[in-house]
């Protein structure tokens, strides 16, 4: 459990989270809601989660769900979702305009998405949080349709994901989850609108699901298992260490949890490392859950390292999605991170406060893809569309390297659409 290991690049491998057999199961699935629809729909929602009579959330029971849900937990999801509106909001551009030449002017529009689905896991915990990481950007965007996707267990789908999806811009509610749900909306039913792109996390199933359907409909990221790498020295707190790995690994079994310890020699490392684990031991007594996180742990690392570049050679080579940075130089350290979903600096910033309320995106890249993509942001909503307009004489302008250029690629038709306008009279 969290094996204290000298740094080795195959160490930072993820589990597998997909397989031959797997990737069939899904593309059975796929096709099957692709010739049957709703019929298909329904049945596998019997099947996974339970009978429902609808595949859709009516108004009434939306409006039941708000009376549900206690006040202190409505409180806690409008006070997360201010918080995310309020960054959010600062992400949207506003577009550019251009004179790259006299007479030439060029300009980006920005268009939002018009039909987005959203995927909100509902298996091992009703992940209400993800409805506002995800509708909150989409409606900032202005998507004239969000139509959010989770699982109605034995017919009934959490009200605080209701409530949650009621308060922040989602418009149509579909009770299926699974494989099934990304089916309908990357290839729609006579039910289910087709989504121009779909969101979200889930589980290995959602995951195959979104990667094989993403040859036909554009999807965020194909999200796997959650991870985070929490860098720690001699001035850290090893009881806030142990809680943001446990954090992490209850997430499910194929979660990581790596941790980076600087130290100036082996004999301090090994110190710290046995504070983090004596933690680690005593939360899993108080916290519990075990069927998640000793999983997760059994294939958790924790990596010695003796200088910042190595420090910062680990987390830039694991991309984590998560990277807490916890040292007496952290600001410094975060300076160098060049791959990573999400950044925590210091002792009172937890990954969970990211996960929650303090108004970043918690739906960020994982399984190394940190090293060249982003998380979902106000900007994974909308598309940004080039519009250029000449004058006679800006075209006139740019002639020259246009006809030039044409040439050398033997594209003779493209020269004269220039020629033919500067030579009409």
């Amino acid at each position: 459990m969290l094996d204290f290991l000298d740094f080795d690049e195959k160490l930072l491998r993820r589990p597998a989270d997909s397989n031959p057999e797997l990737r069939n199961t899904v593309m059975n699935i796929i096709d099957d809601v692709k010739k049957r629809g709703d019929e298909a729909l329904f049945d596998y929602a019997a099947r996974f989660d339970g009978k429902i009579e609808s595949l859709f959330i009516s108004r009434d029971e939306i409006e039941k769900a708000r009376d549900a849900v206690p006040d202190d937990l409505k409180k806690a999801i409008d006070m997360a979702m201010c918080n995310i509106r309020r960054f959010h909001e600062a992400e949207m551009p506003q577009g550019e305009t251009v004179e790259t030449a006299e007479g030439v002017v060029c300009s980006r529009r920005i268009v939002p998405i018009s039909r987005c689905g959203l995927y909100v896991p509902g298996g091992t915990a009703p992940l209400v949080s993800t409805v506002l990481m995800l509708a909150v950007p989409a409606s900032i965007a202005g998507c004239r349709e969000i139509m959010l996707a989770t699982p109605a267990k034995n017919g009934n789908v959490d009200p605080a994901i209701l409530y949650a999806a009621s308060v922040s811009g989602v418009t149509s509610i579909l009770a299926v989850g699974g494989a099934h749900a990304i089916a309908a909306m990357a290839y729609g039913t006579e039910s289910v609108k087709r989504c121009d792109k779909i969101f979200g996390p889930g589980n290995s199933f959602v995951a195959e699901a979104k990667k094989i359907v993403s040859e036909d409909t554009a999807i965020d990221m194909v999200a796997g298992p959650s991870e985070v790498m929490v860098v720690i020295d001699r001035t850290s707190n090893p009881v806030y260490a142990a809680s943001d790995l446990l954090s992490q690994a209850e997430h499910g079994r194929d979660s990581q949890s790596m941790l980076v310890i600087r130290a100036d020699d082996r004999a301090e490392a090994e110190a710290i490392y046995g504070k983090v684990y004596e933690a680690v031991n005593a939360e899993l007594d108080q916290i519990g859950r075990h069927e998640f996180m000793l999983p997760s742990l059994s294939h958790s690392y924790a990596f010695p390292v003796y200088s910042d570049e190595e420090a910062l050679n680990v987390v830039n080579s694991y991309a984590p999605e998560h990277l807490i940075i916890n040292t007496v130089n952290a600001d410094a350290l975060s300076e160098g991170v060049e791959n990573a979903g999400s950044v925590f600096i210091g002792p009172y910033s937890p990954e969970s406060a990211g996960d929650y309320a303090s108004g970043t995106n918690h739906t960020l890249p994982t399984s190394g893809w940190a090293i060249s993509s982003s998380g979902v942001s106000v900007d994974s909503f909308i598309k940004k569309i080039t519009v250029q307009k000449l004058t006679r004489k800006g075209l006139g302008n740019i002639a020259g390297a246009i006809l030039r250029l044409s040439e050398a690629e033997g594209l003779r038709a493209h020269g004269y659409a220039v020629e033919v306008r500067l030579n009409d009279k």
